[in-house]
């Protein structure tokens, strides 16, 4: 897959180095032709969302908090395969929500995350996904997002 870098410029977005784990954990495992990801949180350079949606963070900071947490992911992809080329397909995004009993708009909050890869890779980064609120989440972010995406 290519990533379309004219599109995060154009969004005012970037890729940051990989995190580091902020646990005992790896960022991502390669077995056969997949590469599982941990959880990544919506933190990304100088971006990062704290709070829980329903209460002090709006779906459309969520919907930021989901790209934040993407892109963090995308990073780690990039450290791991030295760019996106040997990626051929996302598999499966399985998003986090920080947010109150009463909130249900998780969707719509993921699709921060869902519609950028598709922004970025173009229509073959369509995949499956989960959404759900959770009562907290590490550090307090807003959304953590895990995925597992095939590799050549």
């Amino acid at each position: 897959m290519k990533l379309n870098s004219e599109v995060l410029e154009k969004k005012g977005l970037k890729l940051n180095p990989a995190p580091a784990p902020v646990g005992s954990y790896v960022q991502c495992i390669r077995t056969g032709n997949y590469l599982h990801l941990s959880g990544g949180i919506s933190v990304n350079g100088d971006v990062a969302v704290y709070g829980k949606l329903g209460a002090d963070v709006s779906i459309e900071d969520g919907q930021k908090a989901a790209q934040a947490a993407i892109l963090n992911r995308l990073a780690v992809i990039q450290a791991e395969l030295g760019g996106f080329e040997k990626m051929t397909k996302i598999v499966a995004v399985n998003g986090f929500v920080n947010c109150t009993p009463d909130f249900t708009d998780q969707a719509k909050v993921l699709n921060g995350a869902s519609d950028l890869l598709v922004e970025l890779f173009g229509p073959e980064a369509a995949h499956s996904r989960s959404a759900v609120g959770v009562v907290s989440l590490p550090l307090g972010v807003a959304v953590e997002i895990n995925m597992i995406v095939e590799i050549a």
